[in-house]
């Protein structure tokens, strides 16, 4: 027996999770299909104001900001040794009239608050198993989930990572850069207060990055070679901690590691094509890329939004063709536009070439020198178009 539905969300992380909520309660019937969630990811989730507002249309906002910490600074420091070193610049969310820049989110939290919302909602089914196989038709695309039964809906929501089973049944193909680099994940205590700042030390290898949590505690994503990532992952816990209060300069004072680290290998990926035969990429499905510029989740969240406003205009076959096409149009250049940023800066960073290193360091000091300048960052990394965008739009009237 075949049981049908208006929507197909594969993938159970936070995006399948989010794009679940927010499509059954739009009056969709909606199946999730995914694993229960992983309360044991220890890495933090820094989300911006827009992301935050689309967490509170989901009315899940206020459960999750009870465990999170907010960004009300945020600092660039070059930790490197190399002869071109640029100044420190400093982002305050208050010289663009905002109390904070977002939140930083443990992603276990995030995660269960997620998905007791689901539970929670009349328009979604969550079967937690994964589809096994799709066959994307013309009017329909067919699931078969692992214990045997088979779905259909007009479309699908791929939501299911890196690898997208689904987005392989559509036929989209990826271009895939290993960047040969690993991220050593971790959290630890301090003795000196954090005031609500994030700074990002860029070195030789990547960045090392420290994310304020609630109390003194921060998380960290060290971004290095995977071999080193692997040797700092094994050392004991005070041997580690000092590593970790020396690139820090001892801002933060004393320094105690706690139980839990991980490592995760970083690369890069883009699908030629966000949504076909039926299928709709969001989050990884449709981008990767190393964490840097807290850009991950938050570009899943305006997948959504895209998706959502798209099958608003479409309720009839919200995956047909034209829908799909125009999904594809909305996201392309948001995605492609931080994507290749993303790449730049962490390529300027890995570069031993002195005109890469003047240009990057000559850049940084104009943003630091330049109120204005620095402000249009500021809004453009909220949500692009806010800043250069519309000053682009206000020089054209």
């Amino acid at each position: 027996m075949t049981r049908e539905y208006d929507i197909i969300v594969a993938g159970s992380g936070p995006v399948g999770l989010m794009a679940a909520l927010l499509l059954g309660r739009s009056g969709l019937l909606v199946l999730l299909a995914g694993p229960d969630v992983n309360l044991s990811d220890r890495r933090t989730t820094a989300l911006m104001k827009p992301s935050l507002n689309f967490l509170e249309r989901l009315d899940v906002l206020d459960d999750v900001r009870t465990h999170a910490a907010p960004l009300r600074v945020m600092r660039i420091a070059d930790a490197t040794q190399r002869l071109l070193r640029s100044p420190v610049v400093t982002f305050r969310a208050a010289e663009i009239d905002e109390d904070e820049f977002g939140l930083n989110i443990p992603n276990a939290r995030l995660l269960d608050v997620l998905a007791h919302a689901v539970d929670s909602t009349p328009g979604v089914e969550w079967r937690k198993t994964m589809i096994a196989h799709w066959e994307p038709g013309e009017h329909e695309i067919v699931g078969r989930l692992s214990d045997g039964d088979s779905v259909t809906a007009k479309l699908a929501v791929a939501a299911d990572g890196r690898l997208s089973p689904a987005r392989e049944a559509a036929g989209i193909a990826v271009r895939t850069k290993e960047s040969r680099q690993a991220a050593l994940v971790l959290t630890f205590t301090h003795t000196r207060p954090h005031d609500d700042i994030s700074t990002e030390f860029h070195t030789e290898d990547g960045p090392f990055t420290q994310v304020p949590l609630p109390g003194n505690r921060s998380s960290l994503v060290w971004v290095t070679r995977p071999e080193r990532a692997k040797e700092l992952s094994g050392l004991d816990d005070a041997a580690l901690a000092r590593l970790i209060e020396e690139r820090m300069q001892s801002m933060l004072g004393r320094i105690e590691v706690e139980a839990g680290r991980q490592v995760y290998p970083l690369s890069s990926a883009l699908p030629d094509r966000f949504a076909a035969r039926r299928v709709a990429l969001v989050g990884e499905a449709a981008h990767i890329f190393p964490p840097i510029g807290a850009q991950g989740l938050n570009l899943g969240i305006r997948d959504l939004e895209s998706l959502d406003a798209i099958l608003a205009r479409h309720v009839g076959d919200p995956g047909a063709p034209d829908a799909l096409s125009a999904y594809d149009r909305s996201r392309r250049p948001d995605i492609l536009a931080r994507a290749s940023a993303v790449d730049l800066l962490n390529r300027s960073l890995l570069s031993d070439m002195l005109p890469v290193q003047a240009a990057r360091a000559g850049g940084l000091a104009l943003l630091g020198a330049l109120p204005p300048l620095r402000a249009l960052f500021m809004r453009e990394g909220l949500r692009t178009g806010s800043g250069f965008g519309s000053l682009f739009a206000a020089s054209g009237k």
